[in-house]
């Protein structure tokens, strides 16, 4: 008889990797602690949620904030797909200036538009990449 051990679901434990996959993410865009926050939908000034999402611990349980988290995962995947053999251009192009967003960064159309910015910004990407 073989014994089988199931993975019990810690939505708490998900929660921290996830915080701290899209903190690494922000890092590598370069992205100021207002910008970053933008992105997250939390108060520009918050900088003690961001230690504590750096440090793995749980991001935010309200919808909203965990929809941003999966948005801003999936603008990385368009990216990375995008720009396979440009890794600097895929981190660099959140805040580069872009015509098809009136020349305002990827960054200021989220913060300019809150979550239907962040929309804007992977819809363009998806259609970019043809998904």
């Amino acid at each position: 008889m073989v014994a089988v051990v199931e993975r019990q679901a810690n939505p708490s434990q998900d929660r921290g990797a996830l915080a701290r996959m899209v903190m690494a993410l922000l890092d590598h865009w370069k992205l100021s602690t207002e910008d970053q926050a933008a992105l997250l939908g939390i108060a520009p000034g918050n900088r003690a949620a961001l230690t504590r999402y750096r440090k793995g611990e749980p991001i935010g349980t309200s919808r909203d904030q965990l929809e941003r988290v999966g948005h801003l995962l999936a603008i990385h995947k368009n990216l990375r797909l995008l720009f396979p053999q440009n890794r600097d251009l895929a981190y660099r192009w959140m805040s580069t200036r872009n015509k098809a967003f009136d020349n305002l960064t990827p960054v200021d159309v989220v913060k300019d538009w809150g979550f239907a910015g962040l929309l804007m910004v992977r819809a363009y990407l998806d259609r970019a990449r043809g998904a």
